[in-house]
């Protein structure tokens, strides 16, 4: 069931790029990542008060806390880097490096969560990285 989640998750990242493109044109990219970033905290905020409400909140442990909002800190920079690639750039060109964090992830994972790097793993993750070098050059 979680490849249909990744899936889903990956046609929506490609409309996102394409529809980004288009909003972005002719504005401040730090504007438009605040205006997309409002959108998502409405959404995000809606889906947790329809399926669970907010008793979940006192469950969260300082952990949680901790690195849920380092990983925002995350996705902020990258939205921020990501809209002005994509404002200078060609989205064909852009979401496809920008997918170069799969093999950075990979790599990341093997190291600070000690998953097992498998051999189809590590060429999928080289032929991605191959693959950006392609489109940067």
């Amino acid at each position: 069931m979680w490849w249909i989640y990744a899936l889903l998750s990956a046609l929506f990242a490609a409309i996102t790029a394409i529809l980004a493109k288009i909003g972005i044109k002719g504005i401040d990219t730090d504007l438009a990542t605040a205006i997309r970033t409002v959108v998502i905290l409405f959404l995000a905020w809606s889906i947790v008060f329809i399926k669970s409400g907010s008793p979940a909140l006192s469950q969260l442990s300082k952990q949680n806390w901790t690195f849920l909002i380092l990983s925002g800190l995350a996705t902020g920079a990258s939205w921020i880097f990501y809209f002005k690639a994509l404002q200078l750039g060609k989205v064909s060109q852009v979401a496809p490096i920008d997918k170069a964090s799969v093999a950075l992830t990979i790599l990341l994972s093997v190291i600070f969560l000690g998953e097992t790097l498998t051999v189809k793993t590590a060429i999928g993750a080289l032929l991605i990285i191959a693959g950006s070098f392609v489109l940067i050059f």
